[in-house]
């Protein structure tokens, strides 16, 4: 299969049930947050919760796009990773993912509130940074500006969900008749009717948004596998003809060849030089090739190369303002690079498949640890029917938002920031348990180095140790 020899095949497979496990164990990790509130306020028994909790995760990661699987994909440039020796490709990947499951499975085992997103970021970034310390590497091993973005995203959530959720419990506290809504929830007793639907809802809604973000980066991940280990099979997608996108490729070159290079400066001359050599050598590729056959299947990956290169030197050059384009031609050019990542941005029906049901399995085991810390220790007081529609309300919103966006976000830290907003609007911030906030934040911070560390020093192990 794929044409690689039995033992690299199943070197294959374990990477990819090590990525399934992964989501295995963020399904169970991370469904605490959504389940935690209808369990802990009796809307719903605890089997019935995380079965219906473990469905919408399921239907999140098969509708929620590919946008945020793109972007942990291109967190690390494959391109520049991947070479002749697919052991290297097994090395980086698998240190990545042994990285973040260590992490997620220790905060689990200790009931904290932790991050997979934070984790497999953290681990991707230590693999690109430990393949940069590599002799003779001399290619980028970071895509800084999308884990800047990835950040951010990261950072900005909780600060949101936090703020978010005290507005929102001043505006329920003014506008609210009914005071059963701020009391703690009965042991044994279900809320009443409306309050007990206003709670599945949101606890449906953080589920299938936690599915359609969470989800994606599990399917980012299997791609980086499979792009990491088999390259000329996966670099493109298999149900597209390569050679239909010439008609996008010259409308590009048209573009770029009514740039006037002598108005530029010399950064961007260079990068006009840089979009003519890809050009170029997507011509050069296609040049005679009247079927897909006549391509060779190691040209997929030069392709996938020089329409990722492409792409980002083209935004360049629209993003400058010494170049003068007219809007049509701005537009031409936009339309043909999104047809041409068309090519690339893309994931097999099956990945969305195994993900699906990784997480929803996930889902169903193991949550108990963290709902008590959502449900108890966060504050000094048990959650109130309020707290918890609140909370939830804020973290879909926050997670959906970030969907649609294409960034990724942490559920576990816009959830667990969004319950500690609530305690704070109740009865101010010595509501909250300053030893669990502080366990929490030390997770929280940890995460990243500790990641990073972990799958970098894997991957420096495993390199040496892999044939060269």
């Amino acid at each position: 299969m794929f044409g690689l020899e039995p033992h690299v095949l199943l070197l294959l497979v374990l990477c990819l049930m090590a990525a399934c496990a992964f989501e295995f164990v963020n399904g169970f990790h991370d469904t605490a947050n959504a389940v935690a509130t209808v369990i802990y306020t009796n809307a719903l028994r605890p089997w019935v919760a995380v079965v219906w909790s473990a469905f919408w995760n399921f239907i999140g990661v098969l509708t929620g796009g590919i946008a945020v699987a793109m972007g942990i994909v291109y967190l690390l440039p494959v391109e520049s990773l991947v070479d002749q020796n697919v052991y290297h490709g097994i090395a980086m990947v698998g240190a990545l993912i042994v990285g973040a499951i260590i992490w997620n499975v220790g905060t689990w085992y200790y009931g904290l509130p932790s991050s997979s997103s934070h984790a497999l970021i953290g681990s991707i970034l230590g693999v690109g940074i430990a393949y940069s310390l590599l002799p003779g590497v001399n290619n980028a091993a970071v895509n800084w500006a999308k884990a800047g973005e990835a950040g951010l995203a990261l950072i900005v959530g909780p600060v949101f969900g936090f703020t978010l959720t005290i507005l929102l419990m001043f505006i329920l506290k003014r506008v609210s008749t009914s005071k059963v809504i701020f009391k703690e929830p009965h042991k044994r007793k279900p809320p009443p009717l409306w309050i007990r639907l206003t709670l599945v809802v949101t606890c449906t809604l953080v589920s299938y948004f936690h599915g359609s973000n969470d989800g994606q980066k599990g399917v980012g991940l299997v791609m980086l596998i499979l792009i990491g280990i088999v390259p000329s099979y996966f670099a493109l997608d298999q149900s597209k003809n390569p050679l239909d996108m010439r008609d996008s490729l010259v409308r590009v070159e048209q573009v770029m060849s009514r740039v006037n290079v002598n108005e530029l400066s010399v950064v961007d001359k260079k990068t006009v030089a840089d979009i003519r050599v890809q050009t170029d050598r997507l011509d050069q590729i296609f040049a005679g090739a009247q079927t897909l056959e006549q391509l060779p299947q190691q040209a997929r990956f030069d392709i996938r190369k020089a329409i990722l290169l492409l792409s980002d030197r083209a935004k360049k050059i629209q993003n400058s303002d010494k170049v003068r384009l007219s809007t049509l031609d701005r537009d031409t050019l936009s339309t043909g690079l999104a047809d041409m990542k068309g090519f690339t941005d893309y994931a097999p029906t099956w990945v969305f498949v195994i993900v699906s049901l990784s997480l929803g399995i996930g889902t169903m085991v193991g949550w108990q640890r963290i709902v008590k810390t959502i449900g108890e220790r966060i504050g000094k007081e048990h959650l109130t029917y309020a707290q918890g529609a609140s909370s939830e309300l804020v973290a879909a919103s926050m997670i959906g938002a970030s969907s649609a966006l294409g960034l990724p976000s942490s559920t576990t830290h816009v959830l667990s920031s969004a319950i500690a907003g609530s305690m704070v609007a109740n009865r101010g911030i010595k509501n909250l348990n300053p030893q669990m906030v502080r366990n929490i934040g030390l997770a929280w911070v940890l995460t990243l180095p500790v990641t990073m560390t972990l799958s970098g020093g894997l991957f420096l192990l495993l390199r040496a140790l892999m044939p060269s």
